[in-house]
């Protein structure tokens, strides 16, 4: 199983994304694996499609939502959440690699990823990920 980043899911979503191409070709490679999704990831998906500052023709919030869903629901997929592991292994991993505020959210999700038993994750910001015993990033 694989996690999506939000990066990934932008990138599959918009196609004014430079990544959008090679997001899909990605995700089609992959299928057969299947797919990790964390509520994080969903939200922070819908605050940035819908941002007229990142796009041109940003998403309406209810074609964002509507998309988050189908993926959130989609048969190939696995919710996953964070639990009290995951808090944990965040908070380690903040305080051993000397992590600041910029670095909170993609910590996070790494975290709630491992304590799932996803170590692969789709991601453009792939560095984020690298820096975590375990996880393996896949680039877009």
């Amino acid at each position: 199983m694989i996690g999506i980043d939000t990066s990934f899911l932008v990138a599959f979503e918009v196609k004014e994304h430079p990544s959008h191409e090679s997001a899909r070709r990605l995700a089609r490679e992959h299928a057969n694996e299947g797919f990790a999704l964390a509520p994080q990831v969903v939200a922070e998906f819908a605050h940035v499609v819908t941002d007229a500052r990142r796009f041109k023709k940003p998403l309406s919030m209810e074609d964002a939502l509507g998309r988050a869903a189908t993926w959130w629901d989609g048969s190939e997929v696995t919710q996953v959440r964070p639990d009290a592991a995951a808090v944990s292994l965040f908070l380690s991993w903040m305080r051993t690699y000397g992590l600041g505020r910029k670095r909170l959210l993609d910590t996070m999700l790494a975290a709630t990823y491992k304590t799932n038993g996803v170590s692969l994750v789709l991601s453009s910001n792939w560095r984020d990920f690298a820096l975590f015993p375990g996880m393996h990033p896949i680039a877009l």
